[in-house]
């Protein structure tokens, strides 16, 4: 018998997307006007004109692939990938356009947060709803009562409308309910980041523990160290498509590369200052193997390529410098050659500033980087906010979590330990 537990062929969900004409404003005069139209097409259809503009977009295109009983599968992508559309086809909620799933067992999803609640129930009568609705007996649900709602820590609040819990409450209980009701599958998007720290670490190491007695978990999220950790297979979606199926380090690999291999031009900047001896024309992300990366991993080592080009030959004496600046402009470090202190010596003609920055320390988050040339405290070229860089979560201390940004905007690599004393 096959251990085959989700079989997707071809798998495709269409949409139809409807374009309206944007206006600055609608005057009392416009209104009237569509009203008197609106009773001249009711008398008389052939007047009627239907300028629809509509577009279809495909969330899911031939997506393919199996799912074994037990398996860990991580599923990752940009936002807009299609996972969460993904998930909806296999938990059932949405109807594929075109293709065929087949799976095997009770399936339980957390796809947002309160899925399957009822907002009007009080958490201990939705614990016995979402049980019904996976098909459990009341016995069965009775059984893992206590342990679902001491891993909510919702006690205090079991007898009140989930219509009043806070969105962590509500995610705490959502999740207990279906990873305690002993699913064959379960299923779980990002609603984890929801939650604090240690109910997402406490989140994780259930999931593990649910696949260690051979349940099958597919899991989204843009959090790499818990991917990382927690899964042994993975899915990388970009465009609706499957772009790599593989063990979880190759998909995260594959996904933190490029989609080009173009480094991000900066020629038609205007807003530089500098006298322009000495100009950066476009600045690349590499991993240590050379390749372009669309995003970069907390504590991934990487190479920042500052490619430039010289007005004349055997300029020496340059300082290259950048800056990573969070969200809201704030900075988090600099680094320059002065510090490190490397000499280029004389300049080629065009080449490129290389810097390595040794196991990235920042959160995930969007940030900016900024860069400078000076030769002698004159600039040759400088750029405020020249690229972005993305950063994902990845294995920064080697135990799946990360810190949010909002904990702080620099990682830390510390060591502890105890020492016994006596204390006067």
């Amino acid at each position: 018998m096959s251990d085959t537990v989700i079989r997707v062929e071809n798998l495709g969900k269409k949409y139809i997307i409807g374009h309206q004409q944007q206006e600055r404003y609608t005057s009392l005069r416009d209104v009237l006007s569509r009203q008197a139209k609106g009773i001249t097409q009711l008398f008389n259809p052939k007047s009627r004109v239907h300028t629809p503009n509509l577009e279809e977009f495909w969330a899911l295109k031939d997506v393919s692939f199996e799912v074994k009983q037990g398996d860990r599968i991580g599923i990752i992508g940009r936002n807009g990938a299609g996972k969460s559309t993904l998930l909806k086809i296999l938990s059932r909620i949405t109807e594929p356009t075109e293709g065929r799933i087949s799976i095997k067992g009770r399936v339980a999803s957390l796809l947002e947060v309160g899925t399957g609640f009822h907002p009007e129930l009080t958490g201990r009568e939705n614990i016995y709803l979402n049980g019904a609705i996976l098909g459990m007996s009341k016995v069965e649900i009775r059984r893992k009562f206590d342990e679902i709602v001491t891993f909510a820590e919702v006690e205090r609040f079991l007898d009140t409308p989930v219509k009043r819990y806070s969105s962590g409450m509500y995610v705490r209980l959502a999740f207990a309910v279906a990873a305690h009701l002993e699913p064959e599958i379960l299923v779980v998007d990002e609603v984890l980041a929801v939650g604090d720290a240690a109910f997402q670490k406490k989140c994780l190491g259930k999931m593990e523990d649910v696949s260690k007695e051979g349940r099958t978990v597919l899991f989204v999220s843009h959090q790499m160290a818990a991917i990382e950790k927690l899964c042994e297979q993975g899915i990388f979606l970009r465009n609706g498509k499957v772009e790599f199926l593989g063990n979880q380090n190759e998909t995260i690999t594959q996904y933190l590369k490029g989609i080009t291999s173009k480094p991000s031009s900066l020629r038609s900047r205007l807003d530089r200052r500098g006298n322009g001896e000495v100009r950066i024309i476009a600045i690349e992300i590499k991993d240590t193997e050379g390749n372009v990366l669309e995003v970069a991993a907390s504590g991934q080592t990487i190479d920042l390529y500052f490619y430039f080009e010289a007005s004349k030959e055997n300029i020496s004496r340059v300082i290259a410098s950048l800056l990573v600046k969070t969200p809201l402009d704030v900075p988090v470090f600099l680094q320059h050659n002065r510090l490190t202190q490397n000499d280029f010596g004389p300049l080629p003609k065009q080449g490129a500033f290389v810097c390595r920055i040794t196991k990235l320390p920042l959160p995930s988050a969007d940030y900016q980087l900024t860069y400078s040339l000076l030769k002698d405290g004159t600039y040759l070229d400088a750029l405020n906010n020249a690229i972005s860089l993305s950063v994902v979560d990845g294995d920064f201390y080697g135990s799946g979590e990360v810190p949010p940004i909002s904990a702080g905007v620099c990682l830390v690599d510390g060591k502890w330990h105890i020492e016994s004393l006596v204390i006067a």
